[in-house]
């Protein structure tokens, strides 16, 4: 096995393994709860480590490489999901999930108001909960994500 696909493995799990690492403790330690599109970001991140620890242990070079080309892609999906979040976040475009609609209780009856404000989604995907550099966490997801992508595939070609 070459240094590259050696190197190319190594990213394929470091890169989703901190970037999971770094939602959990903004979660767990920072109290800033995902939204919808958040958890979508989390799901290729889950697959590309489970792609890139299979690399550890399964197969030649060959089937490592395909293992760590998958979960490069997978990272790269995150990372696209990201755009879309933060365009959402950033009102460049609308979202296409309940968690960026406004509830209206105009004209309800005291029971469907209070039914559709409890149905409402409690943290809401077109606000950034949390920004750097004017940048939110799905920005800093989607620039992270497709940096690391392509960083891994230039390791795999160089092998």
């Amino acid at each position: 096995m070459t240094r590259h696909l050696r190197t190319a493995r190594l990213l394929a799990l470091l890169i989703p393994g901190a970037l999971l690492a770094g939602a959990w403790a903004f979660q767990l330690i920072g109290h800033l709860y995902p939204c919808e599109m958040c958890h979508w970001q989390r799901w290729p991140h889950y697959g590309a480590l489970a792609f890139a620890a299979l690399a550890f242990v399964i197969g030649g070079p060959r089937g490592k490489a395909t293992l760590v080309a998958g979960a490069a892609a997978l990272v790269a999906v995150s990372g696209l999901i990201g755009v879309f979040h933060a365009g959402v976040e950033y009102h460049w475009w609308q979202g296409i999930t309940a968690c960026t609609q406004t509830v209206s209780t105009a004209g309800l009856s005291p029971d469907q108001a209070l039914k559709d404000l409890l149905a409402a989604p409690i943290v809401r995907c077109d606000a950034a909960q949390w920004t750097l550099l004017g940048v939110s966490l799905a920005g800093w997801n989607a620039v992270v994500s497709l940096i690391g992508a392509a960083l891994i595939a230039i390791q795999l070609r160089r092998r």
